[in-house]
């Protein structure tokens, strides 16, 4: 039938989108790279779209994410099976991909992962990425399951709420007084605008988020530093480098021991948090999820 789908056309199109390039798909497939080729315009001429953009390397177009994302899920389910019927080989790994943010990373991920039994043999690659767009790799379908702050699940995958993820403002005690003279509320809202401010990349909107709860019409600052780490992140702020928006489980040791000081006590900024994941009866992938769900409910704000 021509809505089928050969499975060696749609496993040649995976190997070329992870590969890069038709020559690199075909010597990890080890086949001649006019043979990829006719596969991937086969597959083409089926589904009647363009699923591969030229390019180099290849990517995939949003048709071949389709594809992808299937030929993926398909690749979880037959080795999921081939461990169920005893087929793996002695101590190969069950391999899961995923996306979670860099804040969550640093903080309570790591510990959802330990949750995990050990006996299950897991191997992680984890796909560190803004929460605003970890669902973008989910559809790509370069992860498995991810950490987003989208509450509309992708195609294909499940969604459920994991909590609510603190930030508060704060800056050291040497940066507070130089810059910003211990102001709080509309008197911060003054002279924030011309203090240096930290931010993770140019896609974190955090800072100015928490500047536009200060009132109406904030003025932006001109000087931002960024540091896209966790880590260095919360370095650079108790370093005197700029104010900035923290993870409150970073941030507290930090206020207690009197490196850091609070900039608004009133003005906190909370980040809602969701576990997506395929849609797939795998049992590595409900373990892990279950695991994230518990060690979230501990770590997150309700």
């Amino acid at each position: 039938m021509m809505s089928e789908l050969p499975l060696d056309q749609v496993r040649t199109l995976l190997a070329v989108v992870d590969e890069g390039t038709f020559d690199a798909a075909a010597n990890v497939l080890r086949l001649t790279p006019s043979a990829v080729s006719q596969r991937v315009k086969a597959l083409e001429q089926r589904t009647g779209r363009v699923l591969l953009m030229r390019t180099k390397p290849v990517r995939a177009t949003e048709s071949g994410e389709v594809v992808v994302r299937f030929a993926r899920q398909l690749a979880r389910l037959e080795r999921d099976a081939q461990a169920a019927l005893g087929m793996s080989g002695p101590g190969e790994p069950t391999q899961l991909s995923i996306a979670v943010n860099s804040d969550s990373l640093a903080t309570w991920f790591l510990p959802a992962l330990r949750r995990v039994p050990e006996g299950l043999g897991l191997a992680y690659e984890l796909r560190r990425e803004d929460q605003d767009h970890t669902a973008a790799l989910l559809r790509e379908g370069l992860v498995m399951a991810a950490v987003t702050s989208s509450p509309e699940a992708v195609t294909g995958c499940s969604v459920r709420g994991l909590g609510r993820m603190r930030y508060l403002p704060v800056a050291s005690p040497g940066f507070a007084d130089r810059w910003l003279g211990r102001r709080e509320g509309a008197a911060l809202r003054e002279v924030i605008g011309d203090a240096p401010v930290i931010g993770f990349d140019r896609r974190d909107d955090l800072q100015d988020a928490f500047v536009r709860r200060l009132g109406p019409a904030p003025r932006a600052s001109a000087r931002r530093h960024l540091v896209p780490t966790s880590e260095g992140f919360v370095s650079a702020v108790a370093a005197g480098m700029g104010w900035g928006v923290v993870p409150d489980v970073q941030a507290e040791p930090l206020l207690s021991g009197g490196r850091l000081v609070l900039l608004a006590p009133d003005h906190t900024v909370d980040v809602p948090l969701y576990w997506q994941q395929w849609k797939l009866d795998s049992p590595a992938l409900a373990t892990v999820a279950e695991a994230v769900a518990a060690e979230a409910a501990e770590a997150l704000a309700g």
